[in-house]
């Protein structure tokens, strides 16, 4: 394999997937570089560590916040809202919620559950 531009690369992946949802399957292929040499097995640890985080964080960001149904778009304002968003699942999180959904039901309708996050008397 001559790539002149890639010359570090030592590792090229394949990875084909299979999803099912209700009513269809769904297949994808993702394909990983790397300048990495480990077993099949310790990249597969990789991508699955790498999505599982990726899943985490868009999942509640997109569907707990509604991130992708903000009709916002004028700059500086999406940035802003997204450190916002941030902010309140880091809040969540360090007040030990583990569900995202259900820290936000508590505290968008309790005050005092807020000044706890924030630590306030």
């Amino acid at each position: 394999m001559n790539l002149p531009l890639w010359s570090t690369v030592k590792t090229i992946i394949k990875v084909e997937s299979e999803r099912q949802l209700k009513y269809k399957t769904e297949f994808s292929i993702r394909y990983y570089i790397s300048d990495l040499t480990e077993p099949a097995s310790e990249f597969y640890q990789r991508i699955r560590g790498y999505w599982g985080v990726e899943n985490k964080v868009h999942y509640v960001r997109d569907v707990t916040q509604g991130e992708d149904k903000s009709r916002i778009r004028t700059k500086p304002l999406p940035q802003i809202l997204a450190i916002a968003r941030n902010l309140a699942l880091n809040l969540y999180r360090d007040a030990g919620f583990d569900n995202m959904a259900q820290a936000k039901r508590k505290c968008q309708f309790s005050l005092k559950q807020i000044a706890t996050l924030f630590r306030m008397k």
